[in-house]
């Protein structure tokens, strides 16, 4: 992990009670993680985003969350996000290939690629107090795989369902991370993450979000993917340190159904939430007047 020099914010913020917290939970709140300062300044960069940004010659390409089994996000737009500065819009944003709201409400998320692009995004990304963290959970060498602003827009912002992130950055033994960082306050009414807790400790992964393998050929002569869809996994399953466990640790047995459900976590701006890869999550529907503005990475 790239280290952009000396951090002293939220210095030996992730605690040994942190700790403790994400291992029996899969998630673990820490408050005041980002500064006022930088969450203005973060919240600056993203409306510069916003503003500079021209729909004009944009595919329209929409964030669709999976919501319908057979749909999923997978255009050549998609493909080349990774380490770009690319838009995709809320669903209900776009009606018969038109943008039905201004772009600054219509934007879904900006990513892939900030961490690598954006210098205020990248410093934080790459800080000393990220890099504790990781090193506290176990990782010998961590990678930044992808890093978004999501706004969750007022009204339209769509429910994201169930997943585990490892089932979209599967690798072997399971080791991704989520780190989710709230650029304003998020509640139940503006559609704040909901988690199963504990559930990383019995849910293997039991599929993967792939490419298809049928393709296109462009009239530039490139071969694009028809799409994305989930292919069947032997079920994998691994607890932190992700390097030490290679996939040796055995679930433990299913709960009572009855606890077997999501709670909200409401936090104020500026904490960040780390996520398990095997954590059940989701986050509802915005029918509210207020946004919800995040930014988020994985390793």
């Amino acid at each position: 992990m790239t280290n952009t020099g000396t951090d002293t914010s939220a210095a030996g913020c992730f605690s040994k009670e942190h700790q403790l917290e994400f291992a029996r939970n899969g998630c673990a709140v820490i408050k005041d993680f980002v500064s006022a300062e930088e969450v203005a300044a973060l919240r600056r960069c993203t409306s510069a985003l916003l503003e500079a940004f021209d729909p004009s010659d944009h595919p329209l390409t929409t964030f669709e969350t999976g919501s319908r089994e057979d749909r999923h996000i997978g255009d050549k737009y998609f493909f080349d996000s990774s380490d770009r500065v690319s838009y995709f819009f809320d669903e209900d944003a776009v009606s018969e290939g038109k943008l039905v709201v201004d772009k600054q409400r219509a934007v879904n998320k900006i990513g892939h690629g900030l961490h690598i692009r954006e210098p205020l995004f990248a410093k934080l990304t790459h800080s000393d107090r990220v890099k504790e963290i990781a090193e506290k959970l176990g990782y010998e060498d961590p990678r930044v795989l992808q890093s978004m602003v999501i706004f969750k827009q007022p009204r339209i912002g769509g429910a994201v369902p169930l997943h585990q992130d490892s089932s979209f950055l599967f690798t072997r033994p399971l080791s991704a991370c989520g780190f989710w960082i709230a650029l304003e306050d998020c509640t139940v009414t503006n559609g704040c993450l909901e988690v199963v807790l504990g559930s990383h400790r019995y849910s293997p992964v039991t599929r993967r979000f792939v490419r298809k393998q049928e393709s296109t050929v462009l009239a530039s002569g490139e071969s694009v993917p028809d799409g994305t869809e989930f292919v069947s996994v032997e079920p994998a399953f691994s607890l932190f340190p992700p390097v030490r466990d290679c996939g040796q640790a055995r679930p433990e047995p299913m709960p009572d159904p009855q606890s077997d459900e999501c709670r909200p976590l409401e936090v104020s701006a500026g904490s960040l939430v780390l996520i398990h890869g095997q954590l059940l999550h989701r986050s509802s529907h915005n029918y509210s007047d207020r946004s919800r503005w995040i930014y988020t990475f994985h390793i």
